[in-house]
C-alpha cells in the first residue's frame, strides 16, 4: 500500500530552516487540514447517524487506537463527563499497550491483531454498542484486528485514517480517510494526520452529545460543577436564563447540582 503519511515532506533542510521559516511553513501545512476534513462531512454524517441510533439505546462508543491516536481518543472520552454529564463508560478510549501507554510508548503494543478485541472484550462490547477505529496509516494490526472481531460479532464499527484506500476503511462500516498529504517532519503523523483526528473526533462526540440532550441552545447545562470556573459559568447561565443576581443564581445552582437541575427548578 502506497501511504500518503510515509511520502517524503514537501520541504527539506529542515534542519537548517531558521525559527521563523520553520514556523510559517508548519503553519502552512496545517492550514490544509480543515478542508480535508470538510470534505469529509458525508462520511461523518453518516457515523454520528450510526453512533447515534445506538446511544440512544443505551449503546456505548468506543474509541480504539495506538500512539497518537489512541491518546486522542481517550482525551475526547475523557472530556466528555465533565462536559456533557454523562457518565463514565459511556464514552470509552482504548490504546494499545493499555495506560501506562497514554504517558510512555510500549515497544510492540500495536503489532498484536488479537489484544485490541480483548480489550473491548474486557469492557464486555456488544451488538449495541459501536466502535471507532482510529489509525492515521490505516494498517495498525491492534485496531484492524479488533474491526474485523467486531464485524464477526455484529458490532458497528466506523474508521478514521489519514491514507486512501487503507485496510481499515474496508474493515468498518462506516470508514472516514482524510488525506492530509505528507508530514512536514517525514512521517510524523502525530502533526497534520493528529491535528485531523482531533478535529474529527471533536466533531463526532460533539454533534452526539448534542443529539442526546446534553445541550441546550448553546449551553452546556450537563457539565459537572468541578472547579470555581464551571461553577462561575453555570452561574452566569442561569442568571442569562433566570434573571437572578449571581449570588441568587449561584445558590440554586450548588443547591441542585446542575445548569439544567437549577433552570428547571426555577421555572
Amino acid at each position: 500500500m502506497d501511504k500518503t503519511t510515509e511520502k517524503a515532506s514537501l520541504y527539506d533542510n529542515l534542519d537548517q530552516m531558521p525559527v521563523r521559516e520553520l514556523l510559517e511553513n508548519i503553519n502552512r501545512e496545517d492550514h490544509k487540514v480543515p478542508e480535508v476534513v470538510r470534505g469529509q462531512i458525508p462520511r461523518i454524517e453518516a457515523l454520528v447517524e450510526a453512533a447515534y441510533a445506538r446511544m440512544r439505546e443505551g449503546g456505548r462508543l468506543f474509541y480504539l487506537g495506538s500512539g497518537t491516536s489512541g491518546r486522542l481518543g481517550i482525551v475526547d472520552a475523557s472530556e466528555c463527563p465533565p462536559t456533557y454529564g454523562v457518565p463514565h463508560g459511556w464514552v470509552i478510549g482504548l490504546i494499545a499497550g493499555g495506560e501506562g501507554a497514554i504517558r510512555k510508548a510500549v515497544e510492540f503494543a500495536e503489532d498484536s491483531l488479537t489484544q485490541g478485541w480483548v480489550d473491548l472484550q474486557a469492557h464486555r462490547v456488544n451488538s449495541g454498542d459501536f466502535v471507532i477505529g482510529i489509525t492515521a496509516s490505516g494498517t495498525t494490526p491492534y485496531v484492524l484486528g479488533a474491526m474485523e472481531a467486531c464485524r464477526t460479532h455484529g458490532i458497528a464499527t466506523g474508521g478514521i485514517t489519514c491514507n486512501a484506500g487503507a485496510p481499515l476503511s474496508e474493515k468498518v462500516d462506516f470508514p472516514i480517510e482524510a488525506v492530509v498529504g505528507p508530514e512536514f517532519v517525514t512521517g510524523s503523523t502525530r502533526m497534520k494526520a493528529g491535528t485531523a483526528q482531533k478535529l474529527l473526533l471533536n466533531m463526532i462526540s460533539t454533534s452526539l452529545m448534542i443529539r442526546l440532550g446534553r445541550v441546550k441552545g448553546n449551553r452546556m447545562v450537563d457539565m459537572q460543577l468541578a472547579n470555581e470556573k464551571l461553577v462561575d459559568r453555570g452561574t452566569r447561565m442561569v442568571m442569562d436564563e433566570t434573571q437572578l443576581d449571581y449570588e441568587a443564581a449561584k445558590a440554586l445552582l450548588l443547591k441542585h447540582g446542575s445548569v439544567r437541575a437549577a433552570l428547571e427548578a426555577a421555572s
